[in-house]
């Protein structure tokens, strides 16, 4: 579950399992309470660091405040056009007409025609890379049969997403009365899109685009960090004179024993373009060098393997698909430790990737993260016989 989206915590799982058993494990010493490093100052209205990799929200200022999200709605607007892609609802090469009131859009344009007619692909590179108005109404309208039903859309998939403060009124991001978000809501967003779409995000890494036929000046992506920093690879601008200058950035950068590990920052309400990307790139350095992650498990490695009643199986084994990492504040690892809490006894059936407890990392008394656990195999119900025994079993116990 992503913290972004408030996890759960896990004396909800005890409450709602019932009898429970808490296990504990220890890597290093316990000392006292970690410190939180403290981050920089960020010239902006809101902003927020998360670790990708560790599923972590590492710093943040006003996350939960409303925001006009100026062009970074076209993030929900790509996610939607992704999805069609992914369902084969639509196709790359397909081509669109484009509309009067896609051809009159103002703000940053694709400058295509009712003329044309443009492949799926081209659309969305003017929409990403331009940011062209023009381009993300022709892929609304060509999803959506219209902006308004895309709109629909675009609202639906918000509450799919648990993006509960976010309410769009249009695709592409012009200031609208009740077209609003939160840095946090963003950042849900910002992380499914990469979660969702791999096959799809390396659009947002594009420095340079034009359709043929428009003009050469138009062609630079307007995220300078593309250019600055070479694990930057996305994502998305936004600019209105009610927004200010806002960029959602994510880097990736490789580490010893862990692998490539991905930051993604937000900043909303920067001063001017130099700004917002100086910001982002604070943000970025600052949360590579403060915190620093640790592979607690490998994906599908069980984190333990406890004893399962009236089942074919005598033991389960649960953990995580993915790899269980951790951000933590530089040179603190060695003082991690780990506690269980899962259902005692835990009775079969039980369904593979079926939630069957919560991981807590803590750092001496601070939680550090909260992953749920589920079982990396399934583990069926026993026969009669053996649901019988194991009942014998259990009422001894």
């Amino acid at each position: 579950m992503n913290p972004l989206a408030r996890m759960l915590p896990a004396h909800f799982f005890a409450s709602f399992f019932g009898p429970l058993l808490a296990l504990i494990f220890f890597f290093g010493s316990c000392p006292a309470q970690a410190q939180a490093p403290q981050p920089p100052e960020i010239a902006a209205r809101s902003y927020l660091l998360f670790d990708v990799t560790a599923n972590q929200m590492l710093a943040g200022r006003d996350v939960d405040s409303p925001v006009e999200p100026a062009s970074l709605t076209k993030l929900m607007t790509a996610y939607i056009v992704f999805d069609a892609l992914k369902s084969k609802k639509l196709d790359l090469k397909q081509a669109l007409p484009v509309s009067e009131r896609a051809w009159k859009m103002p703000g940053s344009r694709m400058f295509i025609d009712p003329k044309m007619k443009v492949p799926v692909e081209d659309l969305i590179k003017g929409m990403i890379v331009q940011s062209g108005n023009d381009a993300t109404v022709a892929l609304a309208e060509g999803v959506g049969g219209s902006v308004e039903r895309f709109v629909q859309l675009m609202n639906d998939q918000a509450k799919n997403l648990g993006m509960k403060a976010t309410a769009y009124r249009n695709p592409e991001g012009l200031t609208e009365p009740g077209h609003t978000t939160t840095a946090r809501d963003l950042g849900v967003l910002a992380t499914r899109l990469m979660q969702d779409f791999p096959d799809y995000v390396g659009y947002y890494a594009i420095k340079k685009y034009r359709y043929p036929g428009t003009p050469a000046a138009n062609e630079n992506n307007r995220n300078l960090l593309l250019m600055r920093d070479p694990t930057v690879d996305g994502l998305k601008t936004g600019h209105t004179e009610a927004a200010g200058y806002c960029l959602i950035a994510t880097a990736h950068r490789d580490f010893p024993g862990l692998g490539s590990r991905r930051l993604l920052s937000i900043v909303l309400g920067a001063a001017n373009e130099n700004a917002r990307a100086n910001e982002s790139q604070k943000l970025l350095n600052w949360g590579y060098t403060a915190f620093e992650a640790v592979k607690l498990f490998e994906a599908n490695q069980a984190v333990l393997t406890p004893e399962v009643w009236k089942g074919t199986q005598s033991r389960a084994k649960l953990g995580r698909p993915q790899a269980i990492v951790v951000a933590v504040p530089a040179g603190t690892a060695s003082r991690l430790k780990t506690q269980v809490v899962r259902p005692d006894p835990l009775v079969a059936p039980l369904g593979r990737g079926q939630s069957v407890g919560v991981l807590t990392v803590l750092a001496g008394d601070q939680v550090v993260s909260e992953i749920p656990l589920v079982a990396l195999e399934a583990v069926p119900q026993a026969g009669v016989l053996g649901r019988a025994w194991d009942a014998i079993r259990l009422w001894i116990k």
